[in-house]
């Protein structure tokens, strides 16, 4: 991946953990790892998507 995707992706989650922070829903630890992987490259868009819904989706 290159430096600018990555740089894309940190700023993604940097915005979409501001949203929630003016929303008053606060990031788990968990989430806060995956948006970290994924914003590093390690997970691909629908790795971290799986992960995310997976976490909050009720059996």
């Amino acid at each position: 991946m290159q430096d600018k995707d990555i740089d894309k992706r940190k700023r993604a989650v940097k915005i979409a953990k501001a949203i929630n922070s003016i929303e008053g829903v606060p990031v788990s630890e968990k989430a806060e790892i995956i948006f970290a992987q994924w914003a590093e490259g390690i997970l691909t868009d629908e790795q971290m998507c799986s992960q995310m819904l997976a976490m909050y989706t009720r059996a």
